[in-house]
């Protein structure tokens, strides 16, 4: 019977798992599809080594659900793509969002979110592998939401019971109402703006605070600070500081996994539960 070998991450032992010995082949045999939903849903994150290719991407994508085109890309219809359910997320240097973070301009940033917590059908997962690695930054950091909620003081966990959040595209992250913001806006990317235009993209979004993962039955703190703007019925201060005391202590530091990107990797996570961010590259 096919077998892969499964790790820790490097550094993490709350979340995540690095699997080595993963072949395409491998990828046909049910047991191990079924093997590796399970470590999905258990681990929420999971570190693919060497396992290269668009076809191997798209087969281990279906292992997770039905691979389907992001929203944003809709109204980007001049986006060369080899496939409609893979978007090309790059930066180089005139193109791309780029911000001022600690004073020094980044491209590619993206602040601390889960994906499409601005429309009604959340992703369930997502995968990621590099075509290009940058000489300095480009790590992708994740944060379990399962232990951030298990973390919450007893009085925070009381109080989000049964609440839920408004969440709209935000197309400048300097602008975010919630969470760690860069400092300035330099550059926004006329594609994104463009497709942010788009009549899906105007409207809000309503999704619960906490949820319970249907899976194991642990509860889930369902936060996304990027896109985040209220808690349903409490659209004022006190609401906004509720919110805000539980998003700093979901993205509160030592938290967070960052991934150094190697050749061959493929990164895969459960949208349900991970948040993540981009930390961007150095511009120019």
């Amino acid at each position: 019977m096919a077998s892969f070998n499964v790790g820790p991450l490097p550094g993490n032992s709350d979340f995540g798992a690095v699997v080595t010995g993963l072949t395409p082949d491998m990828l046909e045999d049910p047991q191990v599809r079924q093997d590796l939903h399970d470590l999905w849903i258990d681990k929420g994150v999971i570190v693919f080594r060497n396992l290269e290719g668009l076809d191997a991407q798209l087969e281990l994508s279906s292992i997770f659900g039905e691979p389907a085109e992001h929203p944003l890309l809709v109204g980007i219809k001049d986006q060369p793509r080899t496939h409609h359910v893979i978007a090309d997320i790059n930066y180089a240097e005139g193109h791309g969002d780029t911000y001022i973070i600690n004073g020094e301009e980044i491209g590619g940033h993206l602040p601390w979110h889960f994906d499409l917590a601005y429309v009604d059908k959340i992703n369930h997962g997502g995968i990621l592998r590099p075509h290009v690695l940058p000489n300095r930054g480009g790590e992708t950091g994740f944060i379990d939401q399962v232990t951030a909620y298990e973390q919450l003081p007893d009085h925070l966990k009381e109080a989000i019971e049964g609440l839920d959040i408004i969440y709209s595209y935000q197309t400048d992250s300097s602008q975010a109402k919630f969470g760690i913001r860069p400092e300035k806006c330099v550059r926004l990317s006329p594609e994104i703006v463009r497709a942010a235009s788009h009549p899906v993209l105007q409207k809000r979004a309503i999704h619960p605070m906490v949820y319970t993962q249907a899976e194991t039955g642990r509860k889930v703190l369902n936060i996304s600070p990027w896109h985040a703007q209220s808690i349903v019925g409490r659209e004022n201060d006190e609401g906004d500081a509720l919110l805000r005391e539980v998003i700093d202590h979901s993205i509160r530091p030592g938290r967070a996994y960052f991934h150094k990107w190697q050749e061959g990797d493929m990164v895969l996570w459960d949208n349900w539960r991970m948040m993540h961010c981009a930390a961007g590259v150095p511009s120019g």
